[in-house]
């Protein structure tokens, strides 16, 4: 009975903001997800109005692969094919339990300040203010600095994986100048109020990001093994670690869960959807990065971007196609966590004009760009990301924040979410989240940490910070050109 009673009591309220474009149609407690949208159907509200269940999962399942998808294969031949496919499935359970704690927690956070008669009818709850409501104002900064930061990378390496997916189809202008032009498309996130009106976006990069990683799979199949073919790896600790770290970053894309989470109608729905959006997730990742490092082997080590070792043709510029179109929403779910802070600093969030928040949220693009114009490395920035925030952000930080918000008898007497069924013991849930803690710290922070940084300290040698065009083909020697004369 209480159960029910707190999954009545924690539906989302909604924002504002969407109120004042007619997207939030508020029920009563105890009516069904499909009555959340009002009582008429219209198709503004079928295509930007989501917050069921479904939505979440698409949100999820589409947030997590994006352009990772492509720098895989590059992983695999530097992990091997066995730690490849054995480090994917061991990520992909981590990070679908701590996607688990983080809901437990916002749960948690949520009930309480229902209790005391908190309303959030104009407010999107975040992840810092659930660690703030928990755990006090220390873990209130740390969970903003590193959540921050992770988002503000990845929103940089979609802008570097645009500018490195169209060059493969135009060629005429180098990364660095598309990166400006993509820069300026992605802008465009700004007017996207929350992530509840991300509903056909979801839908869509879904879609388009299972097409690619069939197209990887199929097409490396079709093309079969490249003449002397070589499957050395690993072959060096510090490429060994970076793509490890790499796979941890694939898997810790939820550092905008309680965003998604405060976008639904049901917040305590969410439980078990993070992981199975990543058992969906393995049906693309495993696939196409397993066919590309058996049919290129040693190759990918110098091509980040699987695209750039299959054939040119109408296939191929279709998946560039989709992915530039999904790394657009990706960029924006990257981005919106950071403009409801910015928004929260600034005193801007509960602002009605979208278009008035629109304008206040620009300033966080800006040095966005910028960065994805200074670090243009594909890849390599992808693992020093995972080894340095995602291992925090997204494994650390909810682990010990479960410990620590449970730890006392009466905590766990009144929590609002219970343990798992298929882990019905505090201790047990401790003993994991311990195991969780040291095993990213040693593995995913410090080794990881090391090798990645090694390796993109290499690219900036090898390469250059701003650099013009990262991993492109070296133009060939005119063949037209007058030969010297010979003295």
């Amino acid at each position: 009975m209480a159960r029910e009673q707190l999954e009545e009591a924690i539906v989302a309220d909604g924002n504002g903001k969407e109120e004042e474009v007619g997207v939030m149609g508020i029920a009563g407690a105890g009516d069904g997800d499909e009555q959340h949208g009002g009582g008429k159907f219209s198709m503004k509200s079928f295509l930007w109005h989501g917050g069921s269940v479904w939505d979440a999962w698409f949100s999820c399942a589409s947030n997590q692969v994006a352009q990772v998808l492509l720098t895989l294969p590059y992983s695999f031949s530097q992990l091997g094919m066995l730690s490849g496919v054995l480090l994917q499935i061991f990520y992909g359970f981590l990070g679908s339990w701590t996607a688990y704690l983080i809901s437990v927690l916002y749960v948690e956070y949520r009930s309480r300040k229902e209790k005391e008669g908190v309303s959030f009818k104009n407010h999107v709850i975040q992840w810092f203010e659930v660690l703030d409501g928990l755990l006090g104002p220390y873990w209130k900064a740390a969970g903003l600095a590193f959540n921050c930061t992770f988002l503000l990378f990845g929103s940089v390496i979609q802008l570097i994986a645009c500018a490195s997916n169209i060059y493969y189809i135009n060629d005429r202008l180098d990364k660095r100048t598309w990166t400006y032009i993509f820069g300026a498309c992605c802008a465009t996130t700004v007017f996207i109020p929350s992530f509840h009106n991300y509903r056909i976006w979801s839908f869509l990069g879904l879609g388009m990001t299972t097409y690619t990683a069939w197209y990887l799979a199929i097409a490396a199949l079709i093309n079969g093994q490249v003449e002397d073919v070589a499957h050395t790896g690993p072959t060096k600790l510090v490429l060994y670690f970076t793509g490890a770290t790499n796979i941890l970053y694939t898997f810790g894309g939820h550092a905008v869960t309680v965003e998604i989470m405060h976008a639904m109608w049901k917040p305590a729905k969410f439980k078990y959807i993070y992981l199975l959006a990543t058992l969906y997730v393995f049906t693309l990742t495993l696939p196409s990065a397993s066919a590309m490092y058996w049919a290129f082997g040693d190759e990918l080590l110098n091509h980040s971007n699987a695209f750039s070792l299959l054939p040119k043709n109408g296939w191929r510029d279709a998946a560039v196609i989709l992915m530039l179109i999904h790394q657009f929403i990706t960029f924006g779910f990257a981005c919106t966590p950071l403009y409801f802070v910015w928004e929260k600093v600034i005193g801007m969030h509960d602002t009605k004009s979208i278009f008035k928040r629109a304008l206040a949220r620009l300033p966080i693009v800006v040095p966005i760009w910028f960065l994805a114009i200074i670090f243009p490395f594909f890849g390599p920035i992808n693992s020093a990301v995972g080894a340095l925030l995602v291992s925090f952000t997204v494994y650390i930080i909810p682990a010990l924040a479960h410990i620590l918000t449970y730890r006392t008898a009466s905590a766990r007497m009144n929590a609002a979410e219970k343990p798992p069924f298929f882990l019905p013991s505090w201790t047990g849930m401790f003993v994991v989240n311990v195991f969780i803690v040291v095993w990213v710290l040693v593995v995913g922070f410090g080794l990881g940490g090391w090798a990645s940084m090694v390796n993109f300290i290499r690219q900036i040698d090898t390469f250059g910070l701003f650099a013009k065009c990262y991993q492109c083909p070296k133009p060939p020697v005119p063949a037209a050109a007058a030969p010297l004369p010979h003295h």
